[in-house]
Protein backbone atom coordinates (compact mmCIF):
# COMPACT_ATOMS: atom_id res chain seq x y z
CA UNK A 1 0.00 0.00 0.00
CA UNK A 2 1.70 3.50 -1.05
CA UNK A 3 1.82 6.00 0.99
CA UNK A 4 -0.90 8.96 0.81
CA UNK A 5 -0.57 11.73 -1.32
CA UNK A 6 0.89 14.84 0.26
CA UNK A 7 -1.48 17.82 0.62
CA UNK A 8 -0.70 20.91 -1.79
CA UNK A 9 0.51 23.66 0.62
CA UNK A 10 -1.45 26.94 0.57
CA UNK A 11 -0.31 29.14 -2.11
CA UNK A 12 0.72 32.19 -0.22
CA UNK A 13 -1.56 35.18 -1.62
CA UNK A 14 0.16 37.16 -3.90
CA UNK A 15 -2.81 40.60 -3.79
CA UNK A 16 -2.03 41.63 -0.54
CA UNK A 17 -3.77 44.79 -1.05
CA UNK A 18 -7.01 43.01 -0.93
CA UNK A 19 -5.88 42.20 2.91
CA UNK A 20 -7.23 44.18 5.46
CA UNK A 21 -4.23 45.46 7.35
CA UNK A 22 -4.06 43.52 10.36
CA UNK A 23 -3.91 40.34 8.22
CA UNK A 24 -1.38 41.87 6.26
CA UNK A 25 0.76 42.14 9.15
CA UNK A 26 0.28 38.60 10.25
CA UNK A 27 0.78 37.84 6.64
CA UNK A 28 4.35 39.06 6.74
CA UNK A 29 5.59 38.43 9.88
CA UNK A 30 4.91 34.59 9.99
CA UNK A 31 7.23 31.74 9.02
CA UNK A 32 7.01 30.15 5.97
CA UNK A 33 5.25 26.84 6.10
CA UNK A 34 8.03 23.86 6.83
CA UNK A 35 7.81 21.42 3.65
CA UNK A 36 6.16 17.89 4.59
CA UNK A 37 8.39 15.10 4.28
CA UNK A 38 7.90 11.17 4.09
CA UNK A 39 8.18 10.43 8.20
CA UNK A 40 10.86 7.77 9.28
CA UNK A 41 9.78 4.14 10.43
CA UNK A 42 9.80 4.29 13.87
CA UNK A 43 12.54 3.09 16.77
CA UNK A 44 10.49 0.17 17.47
CA UNK A 45 9.83 -0.98 13.42
CA UNK A 46 10.11 -4.25 12.85
CA UNK A 47 13.98 -5.47 11.97
CA UNK A 48 13.99 -8.10 9.18
CA UNK A 49 17.91 -9.70 8.92
CA UNK A 50 19.18 -11.82 6.24
CA UNK A 51 21.46 -11.35 2.71
CA UNK A 52 17.89 -11.36 0.80
CA UNK A 53 16.72 -8.25 2.79
CA UNK A 54 17.83 -5.83 0.70
CA UNK A 55 16.12 -7.20 -2.22
CA UNK A 56 12.96 -6.66 -0.65
CA UNK A 57 11.16 -3.69 0.42
CA UNK A 58 11.98 -1.62 2.98
CA UNK A 59 11.86 1.96 4.52
CA UNK A 60 8.19 3.74 3.00
CA UNK A 61 7.97 0.64 -0.14
CA UNK A 62 4.52 -0.84 -0.03
CA UNK A 63 5.03 -3.95 1.87
CA UNK A 64 7.99 -2.49 4.12
CA UNK A 65 7.97 -4.69 7.52
CA UNK A 66 6.57 -1.69 9.68
CA UNK A 67 3.87 -2.12 7.14
CA UNK A 68 3.11 -5.64 7.40
CA UNK A 69 3.31 -5.88 11.38
CA UNK A 70 0.02 -4.15 11.27
CA UNK A 71 -1.64 -6.54 8.29
CA UNK A 72 -3.41 -10.31 9.00
CA UNK A 73 -1.45 -12.67 7.58
CA UNK A 74 -2.82 -13.87 4.86
CA UNK A 75 -2.90 -10.06 3.58
CA UNK A 76 0.92 -9.68 4.95
CA UNK A 77 2.22 -12.88 2.54
CA UNK A 78 0.84 -10.99 -0.68
CA UNK A 79 2.80 -8.09 -0.10
CA UNK A 80 6.31 -10.20 0.14
CA UNK A 81 7.46 -10.25 -3.63
CA UNK A 82 9.28 -14.04 -3.10
CA UNK A 83 6.59 -15.63 -1.51
CA UNK A 84 3.87 -15.73 -4.46
CA UNK A 85 3.83 -19.76 -4.66
CA UNK A 86 4.08 -19.79 -1.51
CA UNK A 87 0.93 -17.56 -0.71
CA UNK A 88 -0.74 -19.43 -3.38
CA UNK A 89 -0.65 -22.28 -2.00
CA UNK A 90 -1.47 -21.27 1.30
CA UNK A 91 -4.56 -19.82 -0.28
CA UNK A 92 -5.16 -22.88 -2.11
CA UNK A 93 -4.95 -25.33 0.79
CA UNK A 94 -6.76 -23.33 3.40
CA UNK A 95 -3.89 -24.55 5.86
CA UNK A 96 -4.26 -21.48 8.00
CA UNK A 97 -7.85 -22.20 9.21
CA UNK A 98 -6.18 -25.79 11.07
CA UNK A 99 -4.00 -22.88 13.28
CA UNK A 100 -5.11 -23.26 17.15
CA UNK A 101 -7.13 -20.25 17.72
CA UNK A 102 -5.14 -17.28 19.32
CA UNK A 103 -1.89 -19.24 19.68
CA UNK A 104 -0.28 -17.57 16.62
CA UNK A 105 1.75 -19.09 13.98
CA UNK A 106 5.96 -18.54 13.06
CA UNK A 107 6.21 -19.21 9.20
CA UNK A 108 8.87 -21.35 7.33
CA UNK A 109 8.44 -19.76 4.17
CA UNK A 110 9.96 -20.81 1.02
CA UNK A 111 10.77 -18.55 -1.51
CA UNK A 112 9.50 -18.71 -5.16
CA UNK A 113 13.01 -19.83 -6.01
CA UNK A 114 13.08 -22.47 -2.92
CA UNK A 115 9.89 -24.07 -4.93
CA UNK A 116 11.32 -23.69 -8.38
CA UNK A 117 13.97 -25.74 -7.40
CA UNK A 118 12.29 -28.58 -5.47
CA UNK A 119 8.97 -29.22 -8.30
CA UNK A 120 8.34 -29.19 -11.07
CA UNK A 121 5.82 -27.66 -13.07
CA UNK A 122 3.34 -30.53 -13.85
CA UNK A 123 3.90 -31.99 -10.04
CA UNK A 124 3.38 -28.57 -8.89
CA UNK A 125 0.38 -28.20 -10.73
CA UNK A 126 -0.86 -31.43 -9.64
CA UNK A 127 -0.35 -30.27 -6.28
CA UNK A 128 -2.47 -27.35 -6.29
CA UNK A 129 -5.30 -28.79 -8.41
CA UNK A 130 -5.61 -32.47 -7.61
CA UNK A 131 -3.97 -33.15 -4.44
CA UNK A 132 -4.53 -30.82 -1.57
CA UNK A 133 -4.49 -32.82 1.24
CA UNK A 134 -0.75 -33.53 0.43
CA UNK A 135 0.10 -29.90 -0.11
CA UNK A 136 -1.79 -29.08 3.08
CA UNK A 137 1.08 -31.27 4.41
CA UNK A 138 3.56 -30.21 2.86
CA UNK A 139 2.74 -26.57 3.93
CA UNK A 140 2.39 -27.93 7.79
CA UNK A 141 5.95 -28.90 7.94
CA UNK A 142 6.62 -25.25 7.36
CA UNK A 143 4.23 -23.84 10.09
CA UNK A 144 5.45 -23.65 13.51
CA UNK A 145 2.40 -22.62 16.64
CA UNK A 146 3.32 -20.09 18.61
CA UNK A 147 5.12 -16.46 17.28
CA UNK A 148 8.63 -17.22 17.52
CA UNK A 149 11.56 -15.12 16.28
CA UNK A 150 14.23 -16.35 14.78
CA UNK A 151 17.05 -15.82 17.17
CA UNK A 152 14.64 -17.51 19.52
CA UNK A 153 14.56 -20.97 17.26
CA UNK A 154 18.22 -20.66 17.24
CA UNK A 155 18.66 -20.58 20.65
CA UNK A 156 15.96 -23.65 21.37
CA UNK A 157 17.89 -26.02 18.85
CA UNK A 158 14.64 -27.50 17.31
CA UNK A 159 11.17 -26.63 16.74
CA UNK A 160 8.16 -29.11 15.90
CA UNK A 161 5.84 -28.24 13.13
CA UNK A 162 2.66 -28.53 12.77
CA UNK A 163 2.70 -31.81 10.32
CA UNK A 164 4.52 -33.44 14.13
CA UNK A 165 8.15 -33.19 12.22
CA UNK A 166 10.95 -31.93 14.97
CA UNK A 167 13.39 -30.13 13.05
CA UNK A 168 17.20 -29.18 14.06
CA UNK A 169 18.02 -25.85 13.94
CA UNK A 170 21.36 -24.34 14.16
CA UNK A 171 23.23 -21.22 13.82
CA UNK A 172 26.67 -20.55 11.14
CA UNK A 173 27.43 -17.07 11.84
CA UNK A 174 24.79 -14.72 11.33
CA UNK A 175 23.10 -17.21 9.24
CA UNK A 176 20.53 -19.61 10.74
CA UNK A 177 20.38 -23.15 9.40
CA UNK A 178 16.93 -25.83 9.23
CA UNK A 179 16.89 -29.34 9.12
CA UNK A 180 20.30 -29.00 7.40
CA UNK A 181 18.73 -27.98 4.60
CA UNK A 182 17.57 -24.24 4.27
CA UNK A 183 19.00 -20.86 5.77
CA UNK A 184 16.55 -18.12 6.96
CA UNK A 185 17.55 -15.65 4.51
CA UNK A 186 15.15 -13.02 5.37
CA UNK A 187 14.12 -13.84 9.11
CA UNK A 188 11.53 -11.92 11.37
CA UNK A 189 8.77 -10.62 9.16
CA UNK A 190 5.48 -9.76 11.63
CA UNK A 191 2.10 -10.21 10.88
CA UNK A 192 -0.58 -9.76 13.43
CA UNK A 193 0.04 -12.96 15.45
CA UNK A 194 2.66 -14.20 13.18
CA UNK A 195 6.87 -14.40 12.61
CA UNK A 196 7.29 -14.93 9.17
CA UNK A 197 11.18 -16.39 8.19
CA UNK A 198 11.59 -16.75 4.67
CA UNK A 199 13.79 -20.28 3.74
CA UNK A 200 15.94 -20.94 0.54
CA UNK A 201 14.63 -24.42 0.56
CA UNK A 202 11.22 -26.55 1.13
CA UNK A 203 11.14 -28.64 3.91
CA UNK A 204 9.24 -31.71 3.98
CA UNK A 205 9.25 -35.38 3.22
CA UNK A 206 7.61 -34.50 -0.51
CA UNK A 207 10.39 -36.03 -3.22
CA UNK A 208 12.00 -33.33 -5.28
CA UNK A 209 10.64 -33.22 -9.47
CA UNK A 210 12.43 -30.29 -10.89
CA UNK A 211 14.59 -30.63 -13.32
CA UNK A 212 16.62 -28.56 -15.90
CA UNK A 213 13.12 -28.23 -18.11
CA UNK A 214 11.51 -26.26 -15.51
CA UNK A 215 11.70 -22.69 -16.39
CA UNK A 216 9.45 -20.58 -13.60
CA UNK A 217 10.43 -17.26 -13.53
CA UNK A 218 10.71 -15.70 -10.42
Amino acid sequence: MSQPATPPRRPRLLTLGLLAPTLLLAACTSSPATPRTDAAPPANAPQVTGPLCAALPTGTDPGNPTFLASQPVDQALRWIPTLTTFEAAVRTSGVLTDLPTGAGVTILAPSDDAFAAKFSEDNWDDLMTRHTDQLRTLLKAHLIQGTHPIGELANSGTATTLDGTTVAITRNGPIVRLADRADAVCADYQATDTRIHIINAVLGPLPTTANDSDHRAH
